[in-house]
């Protein structure tokens, strides 16, 4: 039975509803509904549109069917449309007339448009916490990486030796964006569209700014229309996870490209890696290949809901409906990939002296040698040009290059030293760059911004209702 039943003569047709109805997957809001509609009751109380005793009997009978959820014995039933119509079905069951006031002032518009911002508030701020929990792993396996080096690329040919710690490092900035950007949608969602009804508020005295206190929201909406509208926020959310699962597949490639022989960087704990059912001999990076593999999933999920909001009218339409699918999808991925990729990096083996030998290739420290002569006056182009020119008589002549350096007269015995094992990456001297020097002062930097970080999440744990920031 729907809730429009008295204006429309017959019931839905069995292919309309299987077509519209959404029970199936915005249960998972329940929680959220119910934190809305206690809420809503309190303000319904505080204007006077319920009875004290009124608004007892429906906080109750909202307790109650709160326990028959979390203990499984909830039922939905097949007239259930949503999860909005369960929840005030199984509460008139319980409380009788009383029950059915419980929707009084508000439409599933501002409805639904508030339990999914609650929803978002608490899930976007559990994946800042993993991504933190990885950028954790990061830093502990930089700092115990010590003076270890490999090949830095570009084009994915041999570049400059970095510091092992600097290049982990290099994804724990990337994933610092990551959590600024989950805050920051977090912080622009948390206006409360209740009281907006169904698209232009309502006569009786309601009072949207003590539900929006209630329900922690920092504001209530300003234009009712763009309350009941806006998905805004879920656009967003589906940016940043799009975003994030991209800086995810960049790591599971380097992974896959490390752990294959070919690379031999770094071997993978079994508990983080697969067989293959055919060949006895393989170690599978099925868990990188995922992670590289499920961003195309996400930025589908981007792509698609963006044309859904392309041609919508003010303000509500039933296309919004598919805002929740795609961001229920893309928060469960981006969360089970936050938690392989940490423990994967967590447990990883880094084959050290294979990566310092590959580092250690005669063309590591070429920009060196053509530094060195910028130093004693040489245009850099003029420096440039006689390096590339001994390296390129090296590969031709099959001649070491250590050999051309030493026999060259304007290079000799101290450009030499230049090519020795270790020497280049210990160059690296500007800040930001790749040396040791100015790690220690990025190591000291990036502890700082996860603490900055860690307190803007514990911010939000402190101001939001039935939010749960887990260190």
């Amino acid at each position: 039975m729907t809730l429009w039943k008295d204006r429309l003569g017959e019931g839905m047709a069995e292919a309309v509803s299987r077509y519209t109805v959404s029970v199936g997957f915005d249960r998972a809001l329940a929680a959220d509904d119910l934190a809305g509609s206690r809420a809503h009751v309190k303000g319904l109380g505080r204007c006077g549109v319920l009875a004290e005793e009124e608004v007892r009997v429906l906080l109750a009978t909202l307790d109650r069917v709160e326990e028959e959820l979390e203990d499984g014995v909830f039922v939905f039933m097949p007239e259930d449309e949503d999860v909005h119509t369960a929840v005030e079905r199984r509460v008139t069951e319980m409380a009788g007339d009383v029950g059915a006031k419980l929707h009084t002032g508000r439409s599933r518009n501002d409805q639904v448009a508030t339990d999914l911002r609650l929803w978002c508030r608490r899930n976007l701020a559990q994946l800042a916490c993993l991504v933190m929990e990885l950028q954790k792993v990061l830093l502990t396996r930089a700092t115990e990486a010590g003076d270890a080096y490999l090949p830095g690329y570009t084009h994915l040919q041999r570049a400059q030796p970095v510091l092992l710690s600097h290049h982990l490092l290099a994804h724990g900035w990337a994933l610092a964006r990551d959590v600024d950007r989950l805050v920051a949608t977090i912080e622009r969602l948390n206006v409360s569209p209740l009281g907006a009804g169904a698209l232009a508020g309502s006569s009786l005295d309601l009072d949207p700014d003590f539900v929006a206190e209630e329900l922690g929201f920092h504001a209530r909406f300003d234009n009712s229309l763009d309350a009941v509208s806006d998905r805004d926020f879920v656009a967003e959310a589906l940016f940043d996870l799009a975003l994030l699962g991209v800086h995810l597949s960049r790591m599971g490639e380097e992974i896959v490209l490390w752990s294959s022989e070919e690379f031999g960087f770094c071997v993978l704990d079994d508990a983080y890696a697969t067989g293959s059912s055919m060949l006895p001999q393989k170690k599978n990076p099925d868990v990188a290949e995922l992670a590289r593999g499920k961003t195309g999933r996400l930025v589908g999920h981007l792509t698609g809901f963006l044309v859904t909001l392309k041609g919508l009218p003010l303000s509500y339409n039933r296309d919004l409906q598919e805002d929740k699918e795609p961001l229920f999808d893309a928060v469960s991925q981006v969360d089970a990939g936050l938690r392989a990729m940490t423990g994967l990096y967590a447990t990883a083996a880094w084959q050290h002296e294979r990566m310092q030998v590959a580092a250690d290739g005669q063309g590591g420290a070429a920009v060196d040698l053509a530094e060195l002569l910028v130093g004693k006056g040489v245009p850099f182009r003029q420096a440039h040009a006689l390096v590339a020119s001994l390296v390129r008589d090296s590969v031709e002549r099959q001649i070491p290059l250590v050999e051309l350096v030493q026999a060259h007269p304007d290079l000799g015995e101290e450009a030499t030293s230049l090519l020795e094992p270790g020497v280049a990456v210990t160059r690296r001297t500007t800040p930001g760059g790749a040396g040791p020097v100015p790690f220690a002062d990025q190591l000291e930097r990036f502890t700082r911004r996860m603490g900055v970080d860690r307190a803007r999440l514990d911010a939000l744990a402190g101001t939001e209702i039935g939010l749960a920031v887990k260190r």
